[in-house]
This record gives C-alpha cells, structure tokens and sequence, in this order.
C-alpha cells in the first residue's frame, strides 16, 4: 500500500479539506485522492469505479436529455426546449459556459418530468449534470468526463449530510456552486489550492441565501440554480488565473454554511414564504380537495401581503433622491458599512471637539469589531483630522500618526446591535456620538455630547446622511 493509500486509511472518511490537503502532500489530483478513497471503502479497481460513477448520472442525464427535446415543468415550462432551438450561442459567446447553463435548466424542467436523483436535493443535481453533460458535448474523454464527476459526487457528499431543513444555500446554489468550481480547476488542471480557493469563493455569495421559490413560485429557480454554474466557473478560472489571497480554509467555510443554514431556515424563511406564498403554483385538481373557507382566508391573506409590500416599496422610494444625488462620498477601506458609517460617526464626534485630542474611545457592535482591521483606520482619521471617508493617503497613515502624537485608543467591543459609540477626550472637553450603523457611510444619530442639535447640524455641513 502507498504512503498515500495508508494516509488514506487512517482518515477516511476525509473531508474536502483533507482531501485537498493529501492531494497537495503527495503531489497527485485531488481527483487521484477521491478515487483512492473509493478504492478502499468499496475495495474496487478505479476503471470500474469510473463505469459506477457514470451510472450515477444516468437517470439525471436522461432527465435533462427529456427536458433539452420536449419536456414540460410545471414551473418552468418548455424553457429548456425553447432555449435548445436557438441556432448558435444562446445566453454567451463561450460554448462550454453556454452548454452548462443550457444543460442545466434542461435537468431543471427534466426533474418535473421523471424526477432526478437528489444529492443534497434535486437543486444541486441539476448543475451536476449540466456540467457533466456539457463535458461529453465538449468531446472530453471518457476517463476526464468520469474523473471530474467522480469530484463532484466526494464534494456534494458532504453537502448531502450538511442539508437538513430548507435552504439552497446547501443545495442547488451553494453545493452546486462548490462542485462547479472545484470542476472547473481540475478540468483546466489547477492545483489542489487552486481548488480549495475556488471552492470558497464560489460558496461565499451563497451563504444563508433560502430557497426565495420555496419551489413552488415559477421561474425563479432558474436563476438560483443556473447561479451555481455561472458562480462556479467564475470562481473557478478566477483563482486559475490570477494568485489571490484566500485564506479561509474550505472545511471552515463548509461548517459556517451548514451553521448558518439551520439558522436561514429559522429567521429568514418564514419571512419569504410570507412575500413568496402569493405566487404558488397551485393545481387545479388539488385545489378542489381544498375547504372554501381555508381558500377565502388565504386569498385575504394574499391581499394583504401585496398591500404590505407595496408600502414598503413606497416608503423606499419615498426616501430616496434625483439619480444624480445617489451616490454617497467615497469610501476608501473597502466598505461603506464597516468603515463608511463609523469613519462619518467619527467625523461629526471630531466636529464637536474643542482643544487638543488625548483619548479616542471607539465602541463597535462585534460584526465592526471582528473587521476592525479595517473600520480603524478609518475611524481614527475621521476622529482626529476629521478626514472624509475618501482620504486615502490620510486612511494609510491614521493609525501610525496618532501612535507618533500620544493620543491613547481604547477600542472596546460592544453588543448592542449595529452600535458605534465614538467618545473623544480633549484638554478641554469630551465629545461623543452615539450612533447605529446603516451603510452606505449612512448613520442613525441617537445620543451626542455637548448636545444631540450641535451633532444633527455638523452632520449637515459635513454632507453626512442620517437615517
């Protein structure tokens, strides 16, 4: 047995980081280390292992064959077919990006059609297939095509256990984002780092984001889905491409999403099955069995979540101004959350100060504080030089400048939400504002020393929004 096999041994079953992490020891695929894993759980040669992979997909693909010809969804319709009977490229110019998406809402309306076999759900098998179908039409090898869906299944494994309540943050999204990427850096014959940064990336924007279709709501799946190929690829070729930093390691990534799930099924579902619920799919023939008492009080229902959506609507556009008042002042740093809104808090406490600065106390709720690295900076030049959110040669040099002038910093995690409390200690005075975080550099004014009014009409000088 190799020193890889035995690693092997001692640890399976391996995660996607250890995966990665043996494939980069040994200096082999990660595909190699996947299929090594297989061979000793199953005690199966690789080539017939390779056959067994390609008959996972079978079912899957001829559900997408079904949907690309004439198949029917009941929220999607004949998209797919329609889509297939374009000449030529059909969304984009690349014809391997164009396939996969095409391929992958054709398993989308095939699902409606004879199902699919679910991974961490139907969602993430869709891209899985898209993907994989769009290889074959590339003219991949066998053994390629077979490898790089053997990836996808040892990835979407781990997604499958991670699942357990709603969510396409595990599923057709953020799954299917993560087998994508880590497809695209083998099939273009990355590194495993390569891998494990194209993989974090690509599951970064799908983090908490719930299943808004709630699967029943026509169209929007589409989007969701068709996101993992589209995201994956990306993330993919980026990190193929260019040396970027990313440092997350991808099993603290997965165990953040599997958290973070749980709680995208609690907090924020509910509130999109209220606004979503209006625009179900509903059947004829179900809706018969149905008690006109339960079907009145839920068209009621309807009526008023489109009455409460539209006020809210108008009360955002009620706040908003001409189009060419709608940028804010840039912001160097990065963030108009983490640094804009705490550097204009500082900004107007710095208006309020008379006499030569001693202390500056800075008090972020923990999200601000764990981002400190950058939000400081920021808030120490707004709080002693009263510098804009735009000064970036002042932001390089705040933290070194006020470390050469004396001035004492004490910066403290608070716990009230979205607070930014920013206290200046001078020898003549204290001046302090009291404020909430609201990004895009906005804040909300609560408390200020000397008086609330000074703070109100420095914010206004200073071109400060306060919501």
């Amino acid at each position: 047995m190799t020193d890889l096999m035995k690693e092997i041994a001692g640890s399976q079953p391996l995660t996607i980081g250890e995966t990665i992490a043996l494939a980069e020891k040994h200096q082999v695929r990660v595909v190699d280390v996947v299929l090594a894993e297989c061979e000793l759980q199953l005690n199966l040669p690789r080539p017939e292992i390779l056959t067994k992979v390609m008959d996972e997909y079978a079912h899957n693909l001829k559900a997408l064959d079904i949907g690309l010809k004439d198949g029917e969804s009941i929220l999607l319709g004949t998209v797919a077919s329609q889509l297939n009977q374009i000449e030529g490229p059909k969304c984009f110019q690349d014809p391997f990006l164009d396939n996969a998406l095409l391929y992958t809402l054709a398993a989308q309306v095939g699902n409606h059609c004879i199902g699919l076999r679910p991974c961490a759900g139907t969602g993430d098998s869709c891209p899985y297939a898209g993907f994989v179908k769009a290889m074959i039409t590339a003219g991949y090898d066998e053994v390629t095509v077979a490898e790089i869906a053997a990836l996808i299944l040892k990835i979407g494994s781990i997604f499958r256990v991670g699942k357990i309540t709603t969510g396409c943050n595990m599923e057709g999204f953020g799954a299917g984002a993560a087998c994508i990427a880590a497809a695209t850096v083998a099939l273009e014959g990355g590194t495993p780092r390569q891998m494990e940064k194209a993989i974090v990336l690509a599951m970064s924007p799908t983090i908490a984001v719930p299943c808004t279709p709630r699967v029943l709501v026509p169209a929007l799946c589409t989007t969701h889905v068709g996101g993992a190929i589209l995201i994956g690829m990306y993330a993919g070729k980026l990190c193929r491409l260019v040396d970027m930093a990313v440092n997350v390691p991808v099993d603290v990534m997965i165990a953040m999403a599997s958290e973070v799930h749980v709680e995208s099924a609690r907090h924020v579902v509910p509130t999109v099955v209220e606004y979503m619920e209006p625009f179900f799919k509903r059947k004829e023939g179900v809706e018969s069995l149905i008690r006109q008492e339960v079907k009145d009080a839920e068209q009621q229902k309807i009526l008023e979540t489109l009455e409460k959506a539209q006020k809210i609507s108008k009360k955002m556009a009620q706040g908003t101004k001409p189009i060419l008042q709608t940028y804010g002042e840039a912001v160097v740093g990065g963030s108009s959350q983490a640094v804009g809104s705490p550097t204009n808090a500082a900004r107007i406490a710095h208006a309020l100060a008379k006499g030569n600065i001693r202390k500056v106390t800075v008090e972020l709720y923990p999200e601000l504080f764990a981002r400190r690295a950058i939000n400081i900076p920021g808030v120490l030049m707004g709080a002693v030089f009263g510098a804009s959110t735009a000064d970036y040669e002042m932001y390089n040099k705040s933290v070194a400048l006020v470390k050469e002038m004396g001035i004492e910093v004490d910066i403290q995690e608070g716990h009230e939400e979205s607070i930014q409390r920013i206290t200046i200690e001078t020898d003549e005075m204290t001046s302090m504002v009291d404020t909430l975080n609201r990004g895009g550099g906005r804040l909300v004014l609560r408390d200020a020393k000397p008086s609330l009014g000074e703070a109100v009409e420095a914010a206004k000088q200073l071109g400060i929004v306060l919501v």
